[in-house]
């Protein structure tokens, strides 16, 4: 009997910013982790995505805990960038509305 191996994870360097996903996917690694974090089991991650399979989920997670302190760094980098633009994007927001436009001085009504 002949054993053909599929290749769940691969990572390219202009696809999903190089970092390892499913294959033929646009689903991160990191971003199965973080879903099973939040309580999603592998069929409910199928469910939402059915172009992926359950195997793809289980090796995505097996890769995690091959490369987990790789990963880790990435979901903590991906934490952070989300945090300084909030931070910077309210900020932004908040001074064009004190910029004293009379269309847009909202915070001064």
């Amino acid at each position: 009997m002949a054993y053909v191996e599929r290749q769940h994870i691969e990572i390219s360097p202009g696809t999903c910013g190089g970092k390892p996903r499913i294959a033929g996917h646009r689903v991160r690694v990191q971003d199965v982790v973080i879903w099973t974090e939040q309580g999603r089991s592998a069929e409910e991650i199928v469910a939402h995505i059915p172009s992926i399979k359950i195997a793809d989920v289980y090796a995505a997670l097996a890769f995690y805990h091959d490369h987990r302190e790789q990963i880790d760094a990435d979901i903590r980098e991906e934490i952070n960038v989300a945090v300084r633009l909030k931070s910077e994007t309210r900020s932004s927001t908040l001074d064009r509305l004190r910029g004293g436009d009379a269309d847009t001085d909202l915070l001064s009504s």
